[in-house]
């Protein structure tokens, strides 16, 4: 697949980066510096390159969102018409100092996001692991049993395009339902990140999913 990365950042970076090592031609965009894109497409190797957010978007067959929630409409702007485009986004609509959830209970970011590009086919994914983890999970993605990661979403191609990608990261993917189900899976992903962050002085998190058949 060509897959086109809005956003420069620790999980842009290492996903377009696993991505393009996977075998997908990725395009890195959107960062104050050139320098910084050309250097990620170097090190990912062959099957990437830089370019900006319209030219990532283009002629993609999914884009990965991940931008802190403050920058998403500028980087929707840069990137052009999303109409049909498999958006995968990773964004936790965080507040400026990254202390707490800006929407939360009643939607979440990923709804949010599909009411800003109404003809994209949103699925939120990869947001529930740090970062950290993503190299050393791809480099072991032969050995079973494969960690689990959930996603999310309303549209079948794109959850089938958002597991397939989930897989070449070298996870085992879990289709947790409907887009509304990221009000749960965004304040986990919260609690994780300060778990990671914070160590024994962060959360002490217990958190259950469960699957009822027919539901």
């Amino acid at each position: 697949m060509r897959i086109g990365i809005l956003g420069s950042g620790l999980m842009g970076g290492k996903l377009g980066t696993i991505f393009a090592r996977a075998g997908h031609e990725v395009v890195f965009s959107y960062s104050r510096s050139q320098k910084k894109l050309n250097a990620l497409a170097r090190e990912a190797g062959a099957n990437a390159h830089a370019g900006s957010p319209g030219e990532a978007a283009e002629k993609a067959d999914a884009v990965l969102l991940a931008v802190h929630w403050s920058r998403v409409d500028d980087v929707l702007r840069q990137a052009g018409n999303l109409s049909g485009k498999v958006v995968v986004t990773c964004s936790l609509p965080m507040n400026d100092s990254d202390t707490a959830l800006v929407v939360s209970q009643t939607s979440s970011g990923a709804e949010e996001l599909a009411k800003k590009v109404r003809d994209a086919r949103i699925v939120s994914a990869f947001n529930t692991v740090p970062s950290e983890v993503l190299f050393g999970v791809f480099e072991v993605r032969t050995k079973e049993p494969r960690p689990s990661l959930v996603y999310c979403g309303d549209d079948a191609r794109a959850k089938k395009v958002a597991a397939s990608l989930i897989r070449d990261a070298g996870f085992e993917p879990v289709d947790v339902g409907a887009l509304r189900i990221a009000r749960y899976t965004e304040p986990f992903a919260l609690l994780v990140a300060q778990v990671a962050y914070e160590g024994d002085g962060g959360p002490q998190v217990a958190y259950r999913f469960e699957h009822f058949a027919g539901a």
